[in-house]
């Protein structure tokens, strides 16, 4: 089939307002890159002329300032799923400019096909090579877009001739049935390969290729501080002290690392580790420190939904993809982020929290329990069901005003009954098999700042009973002081009983 090439610029003007898009890519790679700025573009003139233009977005997770950045600063979104991390985009979800909804990443493809969301207009879909037949090679990120381009009723390809066709083989598109027809997912190591290298789509839905050229556009993360080197430290301090004791076993688990720069910390700390034998991942993402963990052999095989690396890493990935091609594999989310798969291979989850409260509670996603910052992804999705489940967060931020380990945590993301080790740069709190009070003593005297510990102790004092003594009239009191006096030192519980 000859498909018609066209411009970015035409492709927008194809979409119409209200239109539903699905996207390819998870976080900035395989994400498109051009007709989405059209598409801001064009949404400005209508905004100008007088005009509603919104359209409705599904990612696989946060994309990039060519999607969300582009087009939360032209207003062009009704609503917006699963995942963001665009500051622009933050400042029209928290001011109600844009419906976000927060989901798991593992459900929300199955969520699409179930009809939860309404039909797919449109999926836009960046792409290394592309057959006649239909058969796409993706770029650097799969996400959801096995799901969006089977249902979508029309596709745009966005043909970048930065993405080598050598990519080839290291996609692994497999798409669960839907119930009551569901079978296992047939994943027993981070290595097994169960689905096809390539995208097949419908080229009848095909009604434009724009031809692009552009690497992803990841922003390098800053050199870790002292802080989280301190983070990262503690979390393989931990792991070192549980391979030694025997608790996990001698060939280790597979990893998940969130993303950012206690991540890289962590990450960088186990490549050096003598103790610690060389591991697997299966993750949602990687990032600059695993493709080097791989080139040292420390990391063996790297499973994962995204290689979100920088453009200097990708570089080097592409000049050495005969080196990497058999110890990457990317997977869509609904697969990287399973249950199922991450219950069956003990996979050891490691993510980050805003703050944590005494009883083992965590905020992921909202500051001072209203804010948006980012959103949930796919730490649900591991936390709740790894071998070991490990949260991190530095001890105080905004140079001590802010305590991340307060009385009760002002949004719930991950309850206690979930988190297994709590981390902060001041140490380890290993929670299991502690009732509420014992666990509170343990954030307090491993994990909380010195000048906030005794603050803590005093609310532990207030409680008059029951299994979890939360005293609700003071339990927001260092939220409160915050929002009073921009500093959680000045706490005072005796306002509020």
């Amino acid at each position: 089939m000859a498909f018609n090439f066209i411009t970015a610029t035409e492709a927008a003007e194809m979409i119409p307002n209200g239109a539903t898009i699905g996207l390819s890519g998870f976080t900035a790679p395989g994400t498109p890159k051009f007709i989405t700025e059209e598409l801001a573009k064009k949404a400005v003139r209508e905004h100008e002329a007088g005009r509603e233009f919104k359209v409705n977005l599904f990612t696989g997770a946060s994309t990039s300032d060519h999607v969300d950045g582009a087009m939360a600063r032209a207003n062009a979104y009704n609503w917006r799923a699963p995942y963001q991390n665009v500051p622009d985009l933050r400042k029209r979800i928290n001011s109600h400019d844009c419906h976000y909804f927060d989901r798991h990443l593992s459900e929300m493809a199955q969520e699409v096909r179930y009809g939860t969301f309404g039909p797919i207009d449109y999926a836009i879909i960046e792409a290394a090579d592309i057959t006649d037949n239909g058969e796409v090679i993706l770029g650097c990120g799969l996400g959801n877009v096995p799901t969006y381009a089977m249902m979508a009723k029309k596709i745009f390809i966005e043909l970048n001739d930065k993405l080598p066709k050598s990519l080839l083989g290291m996609h692994d598109v497999y798409l669960p049935l839907d119930p009551p027809r569901r079978r296992e997912i047939p994943i027993y190591a981070a290595n097994d390969r169960i689905g096809s290298p390539i995208l097949k789509i419908d080229p009848a839905k095909v009604v434009g290729i724009v031809k692009t050229s552009s690497y992803d556009c990841v922003k390098p993360f800053t050199a870790p501080d002292e802080v989280s080197r301190q983070i990262g430290s503690n979390v393989v301090r931990f792991l070192v002290g549980e391979y030694t004791a025997g608790r996990l076993p001698k060939e280790f688990l597979p990893l998940q690392s969130g993303v950012g720069n206690v991540a890289n910390a962590v990450l960088y700390d186990l490549g050096e580790s003598k103790e610690l034998p060389p591991f697997m991942m299966y993750t949602e993402v990687i990032q600059d420190a695993v493709l080097e963990l791989l080139q040292k052999g420390k990391c063996t095989f790297a499973s994962t939904c995204s290689m979100t690396f920088t453009d200097d890493t990708e570089k080097i990935l592409f000049s050495d993809l005969n080196f990497f091609h058999d110890k990457i594999l990317m997977r869509p989310a609904e697969i990287s982020n399973n249950p199922e798969v991450i219950r069956r291979i003990g996979v050891i989850a490691m993510n980050t929290a805003l703050e944590a409260d005494l009883f083992g509670s965590i905020n992921s996603t909202h500051v001072l329990g209203t804010k948006m910052m980012n959103g949930i992804g796919g730490s649900g999705d591991f936390t709740r069901n790894a071998y070991l489940s490990i949260f991190s967060c530095p001890s105080v931020t905004k140079g001590g005003m802010i305590s991340n380990i307060v009385p009760m945590v002002a949004h719930p993301d991950h309850s206690e009954h979930s988190v297994d080790i709590l981390v902060t740069d001041q140490g380890i709190a290993d929670l299991r098999h502690k009732d509420p009070v014992e666990r509170a003593h343990a954030i307090i005297d491993n994990c909380a700042h010195p000048m906030f510990r005794e603050l803590l102790r005093d609310y532990l004092k207030l409680g008059k009973g029951g299994q979890t003594p939360h005293v609700l009239k003071a339990a927001f009191a260092f939220h409160n002081a915050f929002n009073d006096t921009g500093d959680m030192r000045n706490a005072d519980y005796a306002k509020y009983l």
